[in-house]
């Protein structure tokens, strides 16, 4: 029965913890908080865009 509780406290702090970052990010500032970079035009290799920082042309990137 513990083992029952062990595992749904870890469902739920890996659930917890994704939920942030399913957030759009809509300027520099979020951007920055988020652990991203603002790139003009599109995100280099290895970065994916996780929300816009100025507009719909300027992304925010992050590893």
């Amino acid at each position: 029965m513990r083992l029952h509780h062990l595992l749904l406290a870890v469902l739920f702090l890996v659930l917890s913890a994704g939920s942030g970052f399913t957030q759009r990010v809509r300027n520099p500032q979020s951007c920055r908080w988020n652990m991203g970079v603002c790139i003009p035009f599109l995100c280099r290799v290895g970065m994916r865009q996780i929300g816009t920082c100025f507009g719909p042309r300027v992304p925010c990137c992050r590893r």
